[in-house]
């Protein structure tokens, strides 16, 4: 099993949730937008009278393979099948959304974070089993996930929970714990951000959160069809990508010069300039996490700017809602995660928080009219 993002209230009371059937995995899902028109009018050249806005990269429009390519080797059930899409073009953040440019939007309107706020157990627990006592309020402190540099030993690789850990006062300002600070890192990816935070700096900046299918066409470059950012070559990832090395989660070898989380633009950006899709750290999207949603596309047709499931579900999380992150992160080993592929999906609920969870922003021309 990847690196599922526990959630933090099920940390918080250690419970453990079997996996069961539900009638939501057998609703029907589709695409929000689809056509079978052969003539696809997409916007493929970027506009002369429209300039990239700052540290953004055009991304043409094209038709792609969107999902686990046929010599992936790595690609899991819920990458399957691949499908042929269609997205118009649109503008890119080169890198993931920085810690200097969080703060700008911070220090512009104010905003706190999830991972700062007070939590309301009586929100909390709507969300929950109807059973679930009321922890102890010192347990009910702001805080985020953190990954635990100090393992020394795994008995149980499903049990993600032996490398993850609850830290109160955990946020963007202090990645590690309370004690730890953003000092000299202005140019490493914001990281403790949830669906709500990405999407309030979007509004901020007249930005939003890329789609999947924007986010794979742009991962793909000048590409249509590559497992990687940068071809299909597994043997060039340390070169390519900041993942983990050695034994997961005991040891990092640090093959690739960096033992955790990188600084942007570390390693060289794929094709069309875009930097760290690959590892690094998971980035947010707009869609719906539905494990079965590839699965019931019509792969007949060519999907047109797709948006997503209609519904989300996940077995291992039935109780939220979750939304897709792409590109893997440090954490990432072929032993355990492997998502350091095009491909590769996972799903996150949307109040969730770690330190190895960001985001980029895409602009459409629409939105710069």
């Amino acid at each position: 099993m990847p690196y599922k993002i526990p959630i933090y209230k099920l940390i918080i009371f250690a419970l453990v949730i079997c996996l069961y059937s539900c009638e939501e995995e057998y609703k029907k899902i589709k695409p929000k937008d689809s056509s079978t028109d052969k003539n696809l009018d997409l916007l493929i050249e970027k506009p002369k009278n429209i300039p990239a806005p700052d540290g953004m990269v055009w991304v043409k429009g094209k038709t792609f393979l969107q999902g686990a390519k046929p010599n992936d080797k790595y690609a899991m059930t819920r990458e399957k099948p691949a499908h042929q899409v269609a997205v118009d073009g649109f503008f890119i953040d080169a890198t993931e959304v920085t810690n200097k440019q969080f703060k700008a939007f911070i220090d512009a309107t104010g905003y706190i974070t999830l991972a700062e706020r007070p939590i309301d157990w009586e929100v909390m627990k709507r969300e929950l089993p109807e059973d679930t006592e009321k922890p102890h309020d010192s347990l009910l402190q702001p805080g985020s996930l953190v990954f635990n540099k100090d393992v020394k030993a795994v008995t149980n690789m499903n049990n993600y929970g032996q490398w993850w850990t609850w830290k109160t006062g955990a946020n963007w300002k202090h990645p590690e714990g309370p004690k730890s600070s953003i000092d000299g890192k202005d140019n490493y990816p914001v990281v403790h951000i949830a669906l709500e935070d990405a999407q309030a700096y979007c509004k901020w900046a007249n930005r939003r959160l890329p789609t999947e299918a924007e986010w794979e066409s742009a991962a793909q470059g000048n590409a249509t069809d590559h497992i990687f950012t940068w071809g299909n070559d597994f043997n060039a990832l340390t070169k390519n990508a900041n993942t983990w090395q050695g034994i997961f989660p005991i040891k990092n070898e640090s093959i690739d010069g960096f033992e955790f989380i990188a600084p942007i633009k570390s390693y060289n950006p794929n094709s069309i300039g875009i930097y760290d899709m690959m590892g690094n750290v998971w980035e947010l999207t707009s869609d719906l996490f539905n494990v079965n949603y590839y699965k019931n596309i019509d792969g007949s047709k060519t999907l047109i700017n797709p948006k997503g499931a209609e519904t989300a579900f996940s077995p291992d999380n039935p109780y939220q809602k979750e939304i897709v992150m792409k590109g893997g992160s440090f954490l990432c080993h072929a032993s355990y995660c492997a998502s350091f592929r095009i491909s590769a999906r996972m799903g996150t609920s949307t109040d969730s928080s770690s330190d190895h969870t960001g985001f980029r922003t895409v602009a459409t021309i629409e939105m710069l009219k």
